[in-house]
């Protein structure tokens, strides 16, 4: 018996884990009723099974989740990426400097726009300059920097300072997830600094990022969303989904 509650209260802190990233010994002690010996003991199986990452102060985290490439999540949620870009696409006018970021729904965005006349594009993205490489009437500009294979986006100091000096009528930002109190969580605090000057710099902010998406927490970095951003998601998402976002007052669109 013992053994099974033992089994069912590890379950339970790996669960809590990757809901809320972090959690300290005391906290749980006082969940579960057991002392703090006996939370430790669990942490440092949970541990070496490979589960959890032990933190400073006792606390816990999560292992990050797998990255997924880029060629990997081109094939997720295909239909419903393209829903998402070609509103996301209507929004932008002809004569606009837009940027668009890495990522396989921002970059499927730009196939929307190589019809339209006088219009800049900035972007991070290799998936967005391949769309738009022989759109002969659009102006493409690429932020440079390092490439991320994984992402085949550009991130680093030499994207930043290019970002610096420039600015947008508006700007569509991609997500591994995104939650409404910490915003857009990417695998490495490059990219979500990069991610944080494109939003200072543009006009109006969207973020493109389909159901699943939402209130995930599967990586440790994290670009706040500033007031009056725009998630744009699809029809998918529940309630209870869309309720932390229209408590903290972003607009949310669903195609």
């Amino acid at each position: 018996m013992a053994v099974r509650e033992s089994q069912v209260r590890r379950a339970e802190i790996v669960r809590l884990a990757k809901t809320t990233g972090l959690a300290g010994v005391d906290d749980l002690s006082d969940q579960f009723g057991v002392t703090a010996s006996t939370i430790r003991r669990d942490l440092a199986q949970l541990t070496a099974e490979g589960l959890l990452a032990r933190t400073y102060g006792g606390a816990i985290a999560v292992q990050p989740h797998p990255e997924s490439s880029l060629r990997q999540r081109a094939v997720e949620d295909y239909e419903v990426k393209r829903l998402i870009a070609k509103w996301a696409a209507s929004q932008v006018k002809s004569g606009e400097t837009i940027l668009l970021d890495a990522g396989t729904t921002v970059g499927a965005m730009a196939e929307f726009l190589r019809e339209l006349e006088s219009l800049t594009v900035v972007t991070a993205g290799l998936t967005a300059l391949a769309a738009l490489a022989d759109a002969d009437q659009v102006r493409v500009e690429c932020l440079g920097g390092t490439l991320r294979h994984l992402s085949q986006g550009f991130v680093g100091p030499l994207a930043e300072a290019n970002l610096a000096r420039l600015s947008f009528d508006r700007a569509f930002l991609g997500a591994d997830s995104v939650t409404a109190d910490r915003g857009i969580c990417e695998a490495e605090l490059g990219q979500t600094r990069l991610k944080e000057l494109m939003m200072e710099r543009a006009g109006d902010v969207y973020v493109l990022a389909h159901a699943a998406k939402l209130g995930e927490r599967l990586f440790h970095a994290w670009a706040p969303l500033p007031s009056g951003v725009t998630l744009v998601t699809d029809s998918s998402v529940s309630a209870e989904q869309l309720a932390p976002f229209a408590q903290a007052g972003i607009h949310v669109v669903t195609v």
